[in-house]
């Protein structure tokens, strides 16, 4: 093969591989591209292997499938008590529909982005400051809410959106910082009051339940001594009457009348000198000279007791 064959053999074989370069496409995963033949849209290209047409398809646009993070830059918003923060976020975005994605907008990442500022500083501006740290959520769920809207004729899907800081100004930031200082205070203070008052409320407790133990265990007590008591009196009333019929079974027998005289003539003379002791003034009776009448007249009211019937 002469030298010009060669050449034109390696020119061919040149074009050959740049025409299958032009033309074979490998679309990696969780990717599509759109394809225009002739300036015009022709189709989308899956993940996979794909040959175009020479000099008349060119891939147009690349999209990636996989949920994208744009930063949202910070911005200042009033809120509704007139105070300036600073709010910047992150916005979670994915495209459903490359062919919309590609031809519905110019720059759907910087559509998106300028539709959740806007619908920030809007929601920003319907709360108060304090509000606002505690409304995140809600917010988050309004923004989502409107750009995921605007953006559904351009293939976008808007997943969440979330505020990252919220910046007030320092003068802002000392007050908020000595309102919580107080609350703080307040707290402690409540709690500290609190904690008094139930240890005051314990120690009434305590005292009321010892006051009833004390006052139960006195009444036991005073109980058991009026048993104690009642029984004494029962066991001595008992013994009196049981000496009583022992005396009167004596009474009744020979020669008892005459012991119960003798005793009573002993009593008799044994009280009238414990008497004589004891005062300096003495009342003598008028028939102290007749004892033996006296004895006789009791033995004889003794007789007369036991005589009668039972």
């Amino acid at each position: 093969m002469s030298l010009t064959g060669t050449i034109i053999v390696a020119l061919f074989i040149l074009f050959i591989l740049i025409v299958l370069f032009k033309t074979a496409v490998v679309v990696p995963q969780k990717n599509a591209y759109i394809v225009e033949r002739l300036g015009k849209y022709s189709k989308t290209l899956d993940a996979g292997l794909h040959i175009l047409v020479p000099f008349l398809d060119k891939v147009a646009y690349k999209h990636t499938l996989k949920e994208e993070a744009i930063d949202v830059e910070e911005q200042t918003c009033i809120t509704k008590d007139n105070i300036t923060v600073e709010v910047d976020g992150i916005l979670y975005l994915q495209v459903f529909d490359p062919k919309r994605a590609s031809y519905g907008i110019d720059d759907y990442r910087f559509a998106a982005k300028s539709m959740a500022q806007t619908t920030m500083r809007s929601e920003m501006g319907k709360m108060e400051l304090d509000k606002t740290f505690e409304e995140r959520e809600k917010i988050n769920a309004q923004v989502v809410g409107a750009v995921d809207e605007a953006s559904d004729p351009w293939g976008i899907k808007v997943t969440r959106y979330e505020i990252k800081d919220i910046t007030p100004p320092e003068t802002i930031k000392d007050a908020m910082e000595q309102q919580m200082r107080a609350e703080r205070k307040k707290r402690a203070e409540i709690a500290e009051s609190e904690g008094e008052r139930q240890a005051a409320i314990n120690i009434a407790d305590g005292e009321k339940q010892k006051a009833i133990a004390i006052s139960e265990g006195e009444k036991q007590s005073m109980i058991n001594v009026a048993e104690g008591e009642a029984q004494q009196i029962l066991r001595i009333a008992e013994a009196t009457s049981t000496a009583i019929e022992k005396v009167a079974e004596g009474i009744r027998k020979e020669g008892g009348d005459k012991a119960v005289s003798l005793r009573i003539a002993e009593a008799y003379i044994r009280e009238f000198g414990n008497l004589a002791r004891e005062n300096n003034t003495m009342i003598i009776p008028s028939n102290l000279s007749d004892i033996a009448g006296v004895v006789a007249s009791l033995g004889k009211v003794i007789q007369e007791t036991d005589s009668q019937p039972e």
